[in-house]
């Protein structure tokens, strides 16, 4: 196995894994909102927000390739595919981790404004808390690529 191998398979992980985390979070908030729309249809627009949010890791995961592609060369360095397998793993755990968690944060959320809480923006407020740390995530990615 070559360096590239282990550059493209950090790549794919960190892809990967925070799409997983995005489209699992993103599910938590959709599978509230249909359950509470049965009960308060006019605060769509609220769960919609919500329900939307933890799709940003699988963003952030795709930003990371953008950071790190230039690298993806024939003449990568085993140091070179060993920061971006490290990157990979660090961006894609972060990713999936912070989205299941951020979902289930906003699907709770849309509970509450279904059954007539007036909990959005302290909801969205808290739902920031799981973002950062992706956003970390990516700062921290950003900094390694410039380092490599």
């Amino acid at each position: 196995m070559g360096p590239i191998l282990v550059a493209y398979i950090g790549i794919g992980l960190m892809i990967g894994l925070c799409g997983i985390g995005s489209s699992i979070g993103v599910t938590y908030g959709g599978n509230a909102t249909v359950g509470a729309m049965k009960k308060n249809s006019e605060a769509f627009g609220n769960y919609l927000v919500l329900s939307a949010l933890p799709g940003t890791q699988g963003l952030y995961g795709f930003l990371g390739f953008f950071l790190l592609q230039g690298f993806l060369v024939p003449e990568i360095t085993w140091l070179q595919s060993v920061a971006i397998l490290s990157c990979g793993l660090f961006l894609g755990f972060v990713g999936l981790i912070s989205a299941l968690r951020q979902g289930q944060l906003c699907a709770n959320g849309v509970t509450a404004i279904g059954n007539g809480h007036d909990v959005f923006g302290k909801t969205l407020i808290l739902a920031v808390f799981p973002e950062l740390y992706a956003i970390v995530a990516v700062a921290a990615t950003f900094m390694v690529s410039g380092i490599i």
